[in-house]
């Protein structure tokens, strides 16, 4: 049975297509991911088939009925919400239920006998719905949903806009959970998450019965939960399913891209041949008419497009000069806000350390790299930095308001460049004119990750502190990056989720539930 059907789509942004003539069809319990490099569509797709962006051309047909359920990378909560009514509004429409079904039983006590009939049944079905939809249980569910994605500690009273982005997308993957849709669509649930957040997330939806699609950069995850890859080419602005796993997927594209670039190069030949005959020919009275023949073969060709490789990012981190043996030392330091976020820390960092930190989301990771930095206050205790230190900072995100284009951010960070330097640096990071021209907002995740890698990689920095680079990164990038830190001849402290990442890049892994004031 098809549960969602997309036929002709086309769609892009100025001159730039996204998709042309796309056609999609989604069956009942099929697990899908959706691959392809950063700013192919993958998102764009995700909000025209929600409905909260209007294609160019082509239609899109939901089965009657069907629920749909949208984890958003971009999702904003309203200032004064708490955690438990965010969870709670995933019952909104069974609320209302109960709501007609009360003012069912007001209007019973004037009702004809006819209209009490009705009544009963409509009120029958309310109540079936109500059941089946654990809606007397609601309570009990929260519970259990917060509980399984670490909400509890955080306490369900709190604003969900004092949250981190980890904790965010917690709380709205958890009310997504609840509601149980027929149809899951999740733009990379996984980042922010900690691994054993991402380990239940993995066993829900293999358990999954209904549908899901799944955008994702986190292969090992994404193999272990689909079973049918849809891939966004950009090269012809198509999405082409692939049965079996990101590998299995992989695998196939690679022939087929062979096979293409082939038959490519067998036509390109042929061209020159026949172009090559008809300048020869046509002058001559003899062979005019086969001179003809061909040019008209020329004319009618279908030509092949030849496959354009998309520019892969170049991450070379530049030294700085040596500093001093102690980068930094914390003496009984505590982190915090309102409120300690750890206890009294006595941390050392030494000259060739690459750190990494772990442990679960708002423990206090990122806050622990501010309070290092001096970009917020620390509550108590004192931080030492060493000397010759030249520091190239990564922050985990950028405030969803920011309107500045991808070129006045590189500009701000370096004045003295012309703007081909500027043009240039963004380039070497995989971003193409259009994006460089774009505000940084309308950008994916990934290429915002990529502005800001292009800040720290052009000035000299002997340590990089690093939150969550990897986090949007398409699987190029991602492999670019690692292979760029492991030649990197400075130290590194880097929070991340993805052991496969760093664990042949740390010296060290500093668990941070070790010394966390919050309950875990």
């Amino acid at each position: 049975m098809s549960i969602l059907s997309v036929e002709h789509l086309t769609h892009g942004f100025g001159d730039r297509a996204i998709f042309e003539d796309v056609s999609f069809r989604l069956l009942a319990g099929e697990h899908i991911g959706l691959v392809g490099a950063n700013g192919e569509g993958k998102s764009t797709f995700m909000n025209i088939i929600t409905g909260k962006l209007m294609p160019d051309e082509g239609k899109i047909e939901w089965a009657k009925n069907v629920k749909v359920g949208y984890l958003d990378q971009h999702a904003a909560l309203k200032e004064g919400m708490t955690i438990k009514a965010v969870l709670g509004s995933a019952f909104d429409s069974l609320y209302e239920l109960e709501n007609r079904m009360n003012s069912i039983y007001e209007l019973m006590a004037d009702a004809t006998d006819e209209e009490m009939e009705a009544y009963m049944e409509e009120t029958g079905t309310i109540q079936d719905i109500l059941t089946n939809r654990d809606f007397y249980m609601i309570d009990a569910k929260v519970e259990e949903v917060a509980r399984a994605l670490g909400l509890l500690d955080l306490g369900l009273d709190s604003d969900v806009t004092e949250l981190s982005g980890g904790q965010r997308t917690k709380v709205l993957l958890g009310k997504l959970l609840l509601e149980k849709p027929d149809i899951l669509l999740l733009d990379e649930p996984t980042n922010y998450l900690d691994a054993e957040h991402i380990s239940w997330l993995t066993r829900y939806l293999q358990e999954y019965k209904n549908a899901f699609i799944l955008i994702s950069h986190d292969i090992p995850f994404l193999n272990s939960v689909i079973n049918v890859i849809y891939h966004m080419d950009g090269n012809f602005h198509s999405l082409d399913r692939y049965p079996g796993d990101y590998n299995k997927f992989l695998e196939v594209y690679e022939m087929k891209k062979a096979q293409r670039e082939a038959a490519y190069n067998k036509q390109q030949q042929e061209i020159a041949e026949l172009k090559d005959f008809v300048a020869r020919n046509k002058a001559r009275v003899a062979t005019r008419n086969m001179a003809m023949s061909r040019q008209k073969k020329l004319d009618n060709m279908d030509l092949i497009e030849k496959i354009q490789e998309k520019p892969k990012p170049e991450f070379n981190f530049k030294n700085a000069r040596t500093p001093g043996r102690i980068l930094f030392e914390t003496k009984d330091l505590v982190i915090g806000y309102d409120e300690p976020l750890s206890s009294p820390l006595n941390l050392k960092m030494e000259r060739g350390s690459r750190i990494v930190l772990t442990g679960s989301n708002g423990i206090g990771k990122t806050t622990l790299l501010k309070s290092l930095l001096g970009l917020i206050p620390s509550l108590g205790g004192t931080v030492e930095l060493g000397e010759n230190l030249e520091i190239g900072y990564f922050e985990q995100e950028w405030p969803q308001d920011i309107e500045t284009t991808c070129l006045q951010e590189i500009w701000n960070e370096f004045p003295g460049f012309s703007q081909y330097e500027v043009r240039s640096a963004l380039a070497k990071c995989g971003l193409t004119t259009k994006h460089i021209e774009s505000k940084c907002k309308v950008l994916s995740g990934g290429e915002q990750a990529k502005v800001r890698l292009c800040k720290i990689i052009n000035r000299d920095s002997n340590l990089l502190v690093l939150d969550e680079p990897t986090n949007h990164l398409d699987v190029d990038a991602k492999e670019e990056l690692l292979r760029a830190l492991k030649e990197y001849g400075g130290s590194i402290l880097m929070v991340c989720h993805e052991p496969e990442f760093y664990e042949n890049l740390a010296t060290e892994v500093w668990d941070c539930t070790k010394w966390t004031t919050k309950l875990l």
